[in-house]
């Protein structure tokens, strides 16, 4: 279950998301600064109930599937939070922040009521790999959302019907450009990622496992999203078409991820 600070974490995501969702409706300068306090304050409480679990467990928080996916939401928030500001743009805090929410509360009945035996240490530069692989995932993820809302707000100005809240999401190109910002964030995270477990790899066994077969699917991922930031400036790609393949790329990362571990589960292979 979630402990006392997961549950803070949670309220004040859900208090920020009302916050988010109000501007939608009445713009107002200072309750968007408070929406954005209320999500920076919630990521600080969501580190501290990772760091208390964390201590718990005497290792890192990703080692069973709850505490992933409780790193995955707080990474997608930080990502968010960053994008927010770089972009200065709070329209798309209402989704975000409801995602969190839902993310946050599901995990809440899934998680176990006890703690997991800590694993065997592997040290901080396989701690790194994963986070930063976690880190990718969900900055992947973001970029998903914001391409949706790009379709969609596409789909509704080509139908002429218009909504009181329409207006106050971001225009086109400044979806756009979040979306960008989203992917290279990370492929960043992603290329270090892979990097940090490739020299972790070598130190355990002295070679590089080119042919394994996450290593062959991350790369083919990095390959899929340098595509897109390619096609997102050409004149002829941008907009709406670079749109459907950044939520075409995800979905092939979701596939491939659950395709590429039900392998390794099968053969009992790990990276």
């Amino acid at each position: 279950m979630l402990n006392h600070m997961g549950y803070l974490s949670l309220a004040l995501y859900a208090a920020s998301f009302c916050c988010y969702a109000r501007i939608l409706y009445a713009p107002n300068l200072w309750l968007g600064r408070v929406a954005t306090l209320l999500l920076a304050g919630g990521i600080l409480l969501h580190y501290f109930a990772l760091l208390e679990r964390s201590h718990g467990m005497h290792t890192v928080p990703y080692d069973d599937l709850f505490g992933s996916m409780s790193l995955f939401a707080w990474l997608l928030g930080v990502t968010y939070l960053g994008l927010e500001i770089f972009h200065r743009q709070r329209s798309v805090g209402a989704l975000v922040t409801l995602l969190l929410v839902a993310w946050i509360a599901v995990l809440g009945f899934l998680a176990p009521h006890e703690i997991p035996a800590p694993p065997r240490a592997r040290g901080p530069l396989f701690a790194l790999h994963i986070t930063l692989n976690i880190w990718a995932y969900a900055a992947f993820a973001l970029s998903f959302v914001l391409s949706l809302v790009y379709l969609i707000q596409d789909r509704v100005l080509r139908s002429h019907r218009l909504g009181a809240a329409f207006w106050r999401f971001p225009a086109l190109d400044v979806l756009d450009r979040m979306a960008r910002s989203s992917v290279c964030v990370g492929l960043g995270a992603l290329c270090v990622g892979v990097v940090s477990g490739l020299v972790w790899e070598h130190r355990l066994t002295g070679a590089y496992s080119w042919g394994d077969p996450k290593v062959i699917v991350t790369l083919a991922i990095v390959a899929m999203y340098v595509v897109y930031l390619h096609l997102s400036r050409s004149l002829n790609w941008r907009g709406a078409r670079a749109a459907k393949i950044c939520a075409l790329n995800f979905a092939i990362v979701l596939f491939s991820y659950t395709f590429v571990n039900l392998y390794l589960t099968r053969f009992h292979r790990f990276f």
